[in-house]
């Protein structure tokens, strides 16, 4: 049984059909962020060395949280990202350690796959609390379309003895976009001009 016991799950959904009165061929943009409200078991405890706890209950937590994203987005999810927020009575580290490879790996494979480094932005913080969760495309980070962000608010969470483990998905890159760099199919087809 995983040490990280979930109090509770949200999520949030965003779409965006136009920017600056406009839109482009793909459609509307779907943003969705999953949120899982878990128990610390290191909080209170000061320094401690070996973090394995979080590490390796992170897995379950992935794979819930990327299922969860999948089925809310309603298509293929194009971007990802990962963030959380660890209540006052842990440390910041406690919360990098719920986000580390094993979590991303869970992650990866419940949103069907990902070659790309999974962005991600970790801080301390109470009840009330706003972060931004990074988006990148999901199989190669110098795609810059698709270089993005999802604000979530946390409106009772995290407890000091807690902490909200985050994973983010969209189905494409901004609207409009137009700063150049590699395509999304100049990524998938290994033609990197």
């Amino acid at each position: 049984m995983s040490s990280l016991v979930v109090r509770r799950t949200f999520a949030q959904i965003e779409e965006t059909r136009l920017v600056a009165g406009r839109s482009d061929a793909q459609g509307p943009l779907r943003k969705v962020a999953v949120c899982a409200v878990v128990t610390n078991p290191f909080a209170g405890r000061g320094y401690v060395a070996d973090l394995s706890e979080i590490v390796d209950a992170s897995d379950e937590i992935g794979t819930l949280l990327g299922q969860e994203a999948v089925r809310l987005l309603g298509e293929p999810v194009q971007s990802y990202g990962k963030a959380g927020v660890v209540g006052t009575a842990g440390e910041q580290e406690h919360i990098n350690a719920a986000l580390t490879s094993t979590f991303g790996n869970a992650l990866r494979e419940a949103i069907g796959g990902g070659k790309a480094w999974i962005t991600s932005v970790t801080k301390a913080g109470a009840a009330g609390t706003t972060i931004d969760v990074p988006l990148a495309y999901k199989d190669e980070i110098w795609v810059r379309s698709h270089y993005d962000a999802l604000t979530v608010h946390l409106s009772d969470a995290p407890h000091p003895d807690e902490m909200v483990v985050i994973a983010a998905a969209a189905n494409r890159g901004r609207i409009n976009a137009r700063v150049g760099g590699m395509t999304v199919a100049e990524a998938t087809s290994g033609n990197r001009s």
